[in-house]
């Protein structure tokens, strides 16, 4: 499995690369199909897939005279596993808050 780039989550803070993303998780696309899809150009659409593809989301493959995009798949498995620990940590940070919280006398129950 690929290990997780730091830039990976960074390249889908933008909105237009957000959205050429979630185009490319229904099916593979060429750029004029993104570019058809999207309010911004092609040369617009190519710049940000290839930031795409070289943080190692997107990947590409000649078709005749086009190149078809499509995510990797392995990149985002990298992307899923940093994402998990991060959710796994917090789940365990709040785990351990709401115990320790349970543990403390509660104020307006103790009797004076």
């Amino acid at each position: 499995m690929v290990a997780y780039r730091d830039g990976g989550l960074g390249l889908l803070g933008d909105p237009t690369r957000r959205a050429i993303f979630e185009l490319l998780a229904r099916r593979p696309c060429s750029v004029q199909q993104l570019a058809d899809q999207l309010p911004i150009s092609r040369p617009a659409v190519s710049q940000h897939l290839r930031v795409l593809r070289d943080g190692g989301l997107v990947v590409s493959r000649a078709e005749g005279t086009r190149r078809i995009y499509q995510l990797d798949p392995e990149g985002v498995t990298a992307l899923r596993a940093w994402l998990d620990g991060v959710w796994g940590d917090a789940l365990a940070g709040f785990h351990k808050a709401a115990e320790a919280a349970a543990e403390r006398p509660d104020p307006e129950q103790e009797t004076p």
